[in-house]
C-alpha cells in the first residue's frame, strides 16, 4: 500500500470528521441566533403589551374626567335654569 492508497482511504474519512464537526458548530449556533431571536420578540411583545396597558389606564382616566366634567355641566344648567326663573320672576313682579 503507498501514500496513495493511504490518502485515498484516509481523505474521505477526515472529510467526513470535519464535516460533521461543522455541522454541529454551526447548529449550535443556529439555535442560539434562534433563541435569541425568541427572547427578543417575547422582550418586544411585552413592551408593547405594557404601553397597551398604559393607554388603557389613561382612556380610563380620561372617561372618568368626561363624565364628571358631564355631570358638573347638567349641575350648572340646572342652576342656570333656576337662576332664569328666578329673574323671570323678579321681572313678573316689577311689572
Amino acid at each position: 500500500m503507498g501514500l496513495t492508497d493511504i490518502l485515498a482511504i484516509v481523505s474521505p474519512i477526515a472529510t467526513m470528521f470535519f464535516g460533521a464537526v461543522i455541522y454541529k458548530r454551526n447548529y449550535k449556533d443556529d439555535i442560539t441566533g434562534e433563541a435569541n431571536k425568541s427572547a427578543q420578540l417575547i422582550s418586544d411583545m411585552g413592551y408593547v403589551k405594557s404601553g397597551i396597558d398604559d393607554l388603557k389606564r389613561r382612556q380610563e382616566k380620561a372617561d372618568e374626567q368626561h363624565i364628571e366634567v358631564i355631570s358638573r355641566l347638567t349641575a350648572v344648567e340646572e342652576s342656570a335654569k333656576q337662576a332664569h326663573r328666578r329673574i323671570d320672576n323678579l321681572v313678573r313682579k316689577e311689572d
